[in-house]
């Protein structure tokens, strides 16, 4: 049977020297590997090694008690996050790593927090016990108080999982256990398929604890592994197929590998794949299976559901693309605040970087790469600092190209409040179209909404469709900074075609400059991104904490006092706060918890220094005009938005 089960842990919380323990005590690996010897069997590659550091996820195949295990061990620091999350979305079960000695840390909540949204069943395991300082019993209580009542953990696994506790535990959280308990009709095998479903169902979590370094406890964990999962892929081989894209890596050749994981039915090899792409279909065969086991594979016929592969001949779908008419699973938590330029010297082709960066944005797609024909510069998104060292090295490596970037800025965004009509005409000699919309302000973080009011009387469907796919197929910019615009929900009224000279891009034109000439009358507004927090500090520095979020322009709720210890939540801009983290530490002496979490955009604090500092002319931007063209007599001739409503030929 297959499971796929992954590990994750704030950085140096021992998750990879567990999986090392795993593959060790499943017979994986003779010789367990150590990440300060930079001799791991996941963490290969050689910025893994240098920086000691889980940097992309890794996968090892175990094979225990009569099951296949396909172990995914993910990063762990937060600018790798979205690697994180993308493996996520393939899991049947997660691991979670806490350190006994430093117990709940800020990345530990985010990715309790992530398992809960994929509605991932969790097993914790408490490492480091052996030492000093360690404590698995306060990082237990911590756990529980943080993240559920309903876990259970294991003081001594040596003899049987399904212990007298564990029924317990169990029976008081499930009905028709409680019952069986009560009547002292206690069948051991009735009762573990319960806890199963339980487990599965997220209504319980369970915990061991140990040192994976000094091989404590694993052995008796893998047990618990073995015994608690259910794998979910049996008798499916003759059922559609269904796969999801989560992760692209490329191999000492620089053979493209697209790894899979199989939902349902099975994949062989020169099957052909359709998938969607942009709004394109495209299909292609594959020309190889792998199953891969930290570097080293096995080529196979055949792919079944449940496993996960390395499948070569897909050259252009990117992460997150989904087989087999399932919806699209590429949303995404952990979203970028941050953008950087790239800086390189005339002696690279511009084309061919850009290229290199495509190939890595194909691997993840928050990287967000775009070309800023305005600035002529390469920009991308990021997590932060670290990511770009990473990048930077990657390049140099894989490409061999010697770049540098430029620190990174906020990503400033656009909306407005309230409603306008935008009107936009297309009219040069022998072109024709024409586009009314309706803008309003939509709620906070929603993004762009299309919606459709046009009747067929007045404008065919696959035109109205056109419409929206205008203004869907990509970011548009606003007319204050230029910055993406975002929370709009934009409605077609109405437009009009000419059955002889409507053509091409029309009605892109007649669209743009309709969405353009509305916000020229809206009352627009800046946005920018906010970090929601939750700091955790002794009480001496309450006050010290309390003035520091002030002074950065963010909120707060009532301190929660607990003993020794506050905890205050709130919000604050990343602007303010990106580097408050470092601050904390210092003056609590590290003894300060921060967990800085991504939580959208809302006005922006310094509108007015930003908009000037931004130097963006609305009227000089190539790609947006905000006029209307018309024709007459023979001739087109260009009407500012001032004036174009005057001459709309629908008004």
């Amino acid at each position: 049977m297959n499971k796929v089960i992954g590990i994750a842990a704030h950085v140096d919380a021992g998750k990879t020297t567990l999986s090392e323990a795993l593959m060790y005590h499943s017979s994986t690996i003779r010789t367990k590997g150590r990440v300060d010897h930079q001799n791991s069997h996941l963490d290969t590659h050689p910025l893994e090694k240098e920086r000691g550091i889980t940097i992309f996820t890794d996968q090892a195949i175990l094979n225990y008690q009569g099951d296949q295990y396909f172990l995914l061990d993910t990063p762990g620091h937060v600018d790798f996050s979205p690697e994180m999350e993308r493996t996520l979305k393939v899991l049947d079960y997660l691991i979670i790593v806490v350190s006994a000695v430093e117990g709940i840390e800020s990345h530990t909540e985010k990715v309790w927090e992530l398992a809960a949204k994929e509605n991932l069943p969790v097993f914790f395991f408490i490492n480091k016990c052996d030492r000093k300082g360690a404590s698995a019993s306060r990082t237990l209580a911590e756990l529980k108080e943080e993240f559920s009542q309903n876990i259970f953990i294991f003081q001594d696994l040596k003899n049987e999982v399904i212990t007298a506790d564990l029924i317990e535990f169990a029976a008081e959280r499930n009905e028709k256990l409680f019952e069986l308990y009560l009547a002292e009709k206690i069948d051991s095998e009735i009762f573990l398929a319960e806890i199963k479903k339980m487990i599965k169902k997220r209504e319980i979590f369970t915990a061991a604890s140990g040192s994976a370094l000094n091989d404590q406890g694993v052995k008796e964990f893998l047990r618990e592994l073995s015994v608690l999962t259910a794998s979910f892929y049996q008798d499916q081989d003759k059922n559609d197929f269904k796969a999801l894209l989560y992760k692209i890596s490329h191999d000492q050749n620089q053979n493209r590998i697209s790894h899979l994981k199989i939902l349902s039915g099975s994949l062989k090899v020169r099957a052909e794949l359709e998938y969607q792409k942009q709004g394109e279909t495209l299909k292609e065969k594959i020309t190889e299976l792998r199953l891969y086991n930290g570097q080293e594979y096995q080529t196979v016929d055949q792919v079944k559901a449940g496993q996960i592969a390395g499948v070569l001949g897909l050259s252009e779908a990117p992460a997150g693309t989904t087989f087999g008419g399932l919806e699209s699973l590429a949303s995404y938590q952990q979203q970028t605040a941050l953008k950087s330029k790239v800086i390189y010297g005339e002696e690279i082709n511009t084309r061919k970087l850009l290229q290199a960066f495509k190939i890595l944005e194909a691997e993840d797609p928050s990287l967000n790469v775009n070309w800023d024909s305005k600035a002529k510069e390469i920009q991308i998104n990021v997590m932060g600092t670290i990511q770009l060292e990473i990048l930077q090295s990657l390049l140099r490596e894989r490409f061999n190209y010697k770049v540098d970037f430029a620190q990174p800025d906020i990503i400033y965004k656009e909306t407005i409040r309230g409603q306008v009509r935008g009107y936009g005409h297309f009219e040069p000699l022998k072109h024709y179209a024409e586009v009314h919309l309706k803008i309003e302000a939509a709620p906070r973080n929603s993004g762009i909404v299309f919606c459709n009011q046009a009747s067929t009387d007045d404008l065919s469907r696959g035109l109205q469709n056109l419409v929206g796919q205008h203004l869907l197929e990509k970011e548009h910019r606003g007319i204050l900074t230029g910055s993406p615009l975002t929370d709009l929900k934009i409605t077609l009224l109405t437009g009009r075609a000419h059955n002889k000279h409507t053509s091409g891009g029309d009605f892109k034109e007649a669209t743009l400059r309709a969405l353009r000439q509305g916000l020229e009358k809206a009352d627009n507004q800046l946005l920018e991104p906010f970090y929601s927090f939750k700091i955790k500090v002794e009480l001496d520095h309450l006050g010290r904490v309390i003035s520091d979020i002030e002074k950065a322009k963010g909120s707060f709720e009532s301190p929660e006092i607990k003993e020794d210890k506050a905890i205050i939540r709130g919000q604050a801009p990343v602007a303010t706060f990106m580097d408050y983290p470092v601050e904390l530490r210092t003056f609590t002496g590290g003894r300060g918890i921060i967990n800085l979490k991504f939580s959208g955009y809302d006005s922006c604090h310094n509108s007015e220094q930003i908009i000037k500092s931004s130097s963006y002319d609305k009227d000089k931007d190539p790609e947006y005009s905000s006029a209307s063209v018309f024709c007459a007599k023979g001739k087109g001739y260009t009407v500012a938005w001032e004036q174009a409503e005057s001459e709309m030929h629908l008004l």
